[in-house]
């Protein structure tokens, strides 16, 4: 028997990729369509995916989950709860892409920074090939360490990591061209 992560179903993507669900990925769809709608922080953002949590808890005998049977799910949710405004713009956007910093630089080798922005550009032209526009940015301090190959943070460290930072909002916004971007530091 498999055991599936939080005992919740793999959602299925349009290009057949199944993907596991990510209460923060919903949280992230369900904020985009509340402030398409006009509110700016909405209260209700944190209950709804909770409540569409528990409830794919409760469906133990569903593995997989198309996209839009989960888009039109959270959106008959938001019409019964009145909201449904934040309904009409919501849209279960690709999960946010994530990048492990930690990981470039083992592929790059330490020492090896061109080659590390190199990886990098490359992961982030993939992720918005792939209509991301929500990345997370893993492992950042211990990626930043190995291309110094350092074990204590020093100025340098803070110099690269900026740059790194910076670097990939550079990359993701020409990339994105006018799409909107979110970066999340992890």
């Amino acid at each position: 028997m498999i055991a599936f992560r939080n005992d919740l179903p793999l959602i299925q993507l349009e290009d057949h990729r199944a993907v596991s669900f990510d209460p923060q990925w919903l949280m992230h769809c369900l904020d985009c369509a509340a402030r398409k709608a006009g509110y700016k922080q909405w209260w209700l953002i944190e209950h709804v995916t909770e409540s569409v949590t528990l409830h794919l808890r409760t469906q133990s005998h569903v593995r997989v989950l198309d996209r839009a049977q989960l888009q039109g799910a959270v959106q008959s949710v938001l019409q019964v709860i009145g909201y449904s405004e934040v309904g009409r713009h919501f849209c279960l956007a690709p999960p946010a892409a994530v990048i492990s910093i930690l990981e470039l630089a083992h592929q790059a080798g330490s020492g090896y920074e061109l080659a590390f922005f190199d990886l990098l550009a490359r992961r982030i032209q993939d992720a918005v090939l792939l209509h991301t526009s929500h990345f997370q940015i893993h492992a950042l301090e211990p990626g930043v360490k190995a291309l110094r190959a350092r074990k204590i943070w020093s100025r340098e460290c803070d110099l690269l990591r900026t740059e790194i930072v910076t670097f990939a909002r550079e990359q993701a916004g020409l990339a994105a061209g006018d799409h909107e971007v979110l970066f999340s530091l992890i």
